[in-house]
């Protein structure tokens, strides 16, 4: 059995250890019985922010508007690569209107923007929509 990992859930913020090779298991929250591992983004807001940017997998972070016409165009890409990356990454989309003085403090600038995180540190960011090929090989430079 491998070491296990940190996973927050997405639905209820708790922390589950989930052991790295049963990650494909399809695992479910201790605490509410949802999937820890989801193959759409969910919604980051300011009140799941610090506990889901938290864990042992990697949390990437679409910060987006709905009045930005490439954040909607990169939006199919990001749903795709959740399903991509499920196992290996998390993915989670932050709306900068509805949640400004998160943004704010994240130092947004433009949009979209994605910021990837791991056990509650920032390890990388890039601005600007992608393709799929783009994405995965920024996400391949940061180990993911």
């Amino acid at each position: 059995m491998t070491q296990p990992l940190l996973i927050p859930c997405p639905s209820c913020n708790g922390l589950n250890r989930i052991p790295a090779d049963r990650l494909s298991d399809a695992p479910r929250c201790g605490r509410c019985k949802n999937s820890v591992l989801l193959n759409t983004p969910f919604e980051l807001n300011a009140s799941n922010f610090a506990a889901q940017i938290k864990g042992d997998l990697p949390l990437l972070v679409d910060v987006w508007a709905s009045w930005c016409g490439p954040c909607q165009a990169f939006a199919p890409t990001f749903t795709q690569a959740a399903a991509q990356l499920s196992g290996r990454a998390r993915l989670a989309k932050l709306d900068s209107e509805a949640n400004q003085q998160l943004a704010g403090q994240l130092g947004i600038r433009s949009i979209p923007s994605l910021i990837l995180y791991r056990q509650g540190s920032e390890l990388a960011r890039i601005s600007g929509a992608m393709n799929m090929t783009q994405l995965l090989d920024w996400l391949k430079q940061q180990n993911i």
